[in-house]
């Protein structure tokens, strides 16, 4: 297995998408996509293409305010393919009924979303 690679971030007002600043879990798949083309850039030398998610799930919900960690790593490396694992994770919680611009740290992180996926990368573009 290759190591994991990461990427936090903050949720904004512009990621909600439904009443109260809930997120859609379309936007778990964007930045799964983010994590997949950074594994492939590292193995690989090129951004490859996403071919399919085998498997999604979303575990709890996320809203504007909230931070999470978004992990990635390749289980199974083919001629053109790579498979791959993904793991959303909320770290910090927005707390607007406190107030506008409140948050909180969690004591634990909080799993929001997981998938499997297989990307390709062309013989041809394969660098490394």
């Amino acid at each position: 297995m290759m190591e994991k690679v990461m990427i936090r971030m903050r949720l904004s007002a512009h990621h909600a998408h439904y009443g109260g600043g809930l997120v859609d879990g379309a936007f778990s798949l964007q930045v799964f996509g983010d994590v997949a083309t950074e594994l492939l850039i590292r193995n690989d030398g090129d951004e490859g293409l996403f071919r399919a998610y085998e498997s999604v799930e979303f575990l709890a919900p996320l809203y504007a305010g909230d931070y999470i960690e978004v992990y990635g790593w390749i289980t199974k490396k083919g001629n053109t393919s790579r498979k791959m694992m993904f793991e959303a994770y909320k770290v910090i919680e927005a707390k607007p009924e406190i107030n506008d611009s409140a948050a909180e740290v969690l004591k634990e992180k909080v799993l929001v979303a997981k998938a499997s996926g297989t990307c390709i990368v062309p013989k041809d573009k394969q660098r490394y």
